[in-house]
């Protein structure tokens, strides 16, 4: 799935360069920005610029490439002036997924025809058209390009508030996703699939982009425990630009609202408001909120006094956080001085193993790390209701994943050598609990 803390790049075929008319579907499908982010501009004046490279020959062909190519000096002083205007209005357009492809766009396109970042940059070109979105476009305005009127016909840009729909235009295929949950005492699968059980105590960032941010809080299961259950969840969708407001939902134990913090249960007066909307799907224990400009659906839940949380997540959103965001259980997991110990596996109650594993065995028939992790919490905590939250974790897992092949995990992808094929049924469930326990 790659490393999350590298922002994906848009991808050409390096036996075929991009010809002139697929650069400018790039862009202008990029067109959306918020009024201070001037990435509108940056597109316009590139567009403009390798539109001036273009010779008399074919449609598309540049001066210098018989073939229809690309002249690589003209266009690297056209990516060079592209990425200095980025750099300009880089802190305007923090949290901007157009201003994002963009800067990714530009790497590529220099790695790919040799551009040196030091150089001479294209002079400005005179202010060209309007794109997409930047403006109503009428019949008797300006010429495009090559003399046909800019029409009302012209194909419409996709909508900057409908992410997967932008995107599979953009790139010619759906966005890949990544799916995360915590529940439990708790137990927490990454982004990554791995599959640890926590201490941690008070705040911890479920996760921390340019887009989102989720905090869980937990506090000892029972009195002198170390197993920790979450009692409180915050989820910040960050303000973006003419989609959303800035947005805070906030559940405690007993207390799962739904609306967001504010009232509201969209994402206010913005033109894309709906674009993130909430609602109850069970009155006080189970909220699903949509996110859709972020490509987004997260779900919260309470059962046995704690709460869950699962989400499906664009891979570039998830994807787009700095260095200093680094702390978040959804990319690395538990950090390992969090992650509970064989030695901390103490019983709780009268229920015993046997019937720990009997009660999970009812809804959880494959004796992976879900059913596992039902056993410990049963035992943990004991309360058969914890059987609940497990089961409605995987059933978030078979409804978020893109690859069902990875729903259930077991230790061996976690790197534990074993084979169930080698093993005994009753010595492999033993191990497995035991490895759970020291994660």
């Amino acid at each position: 799935m790659g490393d999350p803390s590298q922002s994906p790049t848009p991808r050409f075929p390096h036996s075929s360069p991009p010809t002139l008319s697929t650069l400018t579907l790039l862009l202008l499908l990029c067109g959306y920005a918020h009024s201070q982010c001037k990435i509108l501009r940056c597109n316009a004046e590139y567009v403009s610029s390798t539109l001036s490279l273009k010779s008399g020959g074919s449609p598309g062909a540049l001066r210098g490439d018989q073939d229809g190519g690309v002249d690589s000096r003209g266009l690297c002083r056209a990516l060079r002036s592209y990425a200095l205007c980025t750099r300009r209005t880089a802190r305007t357009c923090r949290g901007d997924l157009a201003f994002h492809s963009a800067v990714h766009g530009i790497e590529d396109l220099m790695i790919q025809h040799n551009c040196s970042r030091q150089g001479p940059t294209a002079p400005p070109p005179p202010r060209g058209p309007a794109l997409p979105g930047e403006g109503p476009i009428r019949s008797s305005g300006p010429s495009l390009p090559g003399g046909s009127p800019a029409h009302s016909s012209s194909p419409a840009a996709p909508d900057p508030c409908d992410y997967e729909g932008r995107f599979s235009r953009l790139h010619g295929r759906p966005p890949g996703f990544l799916h995360c949950a915590s529940f439990g005492d708790p137990h927490v699968r990454s982004f990554h699939h791995h599959f640890h059980t926590c201490r941690v105590q008070g705040a911890w960032p479920l996760l921390d982009n340019d887009f989102l941010f989720v905090q869980a809080t937990s506090s000892p299961v029972a009195s002198g425990a170390n197993a920790t259950t979450t009692r409180k969840l915050t989820i910040i969708f960050k303000n973006m630009q003419e989609c959303i407001d800035q947005k805070v939902y906030q559940a405690e134990v007993d207390n799962l609202p739904a609306a967001f913090e504010d009232g509201s249960i969209n994402g206010g007066t913005r033109p894309g408001g709906s674009s993130l909307s909430i609602r109850t799907a069970e009155p006080g224990s189970h909220v699903e909120i949509q996110a859709a400009y972020i490509g987004t659906t997260i779900i919260i839940r309470q059962t046995a006094g704690q709460l869950s949380f699962s989400i499906k997540v664009a891979e570039d959103v998830a994807r787009a956080f700095s260095a200093e965001q680094d702390l978040q259980l959804c990319v690395g997991g538990c950090p390992p001085s969090q992650r509970l110990s064989h030695s901390e596996c103490n019983h709780r109650g009268a229920i015993t193993i046997d019937t720990a594993r009997q009660l999970c065995k009812e809804g959880l028939p494959v004796e992976d790390a879900y059913f596992h992790s039902c056993v410990f919490d049963v035992l943990i905590s004991g309360d058969p209701n914890f059987t609940v939250a497990a089961h409605a974790a995987l059933e978030d897992a078979r409804a978020f994943l893109p690859d069902l092949e990875k729903l259930h995990l077991f230790p061996s992808d976690a790197g534990v050598p074993l084979s169930s094929a080698t093993l005994p049924a009753p010595l492999l469930s033993g191990l497995f609990f035991l490895w759970l326990c020291i994660q």
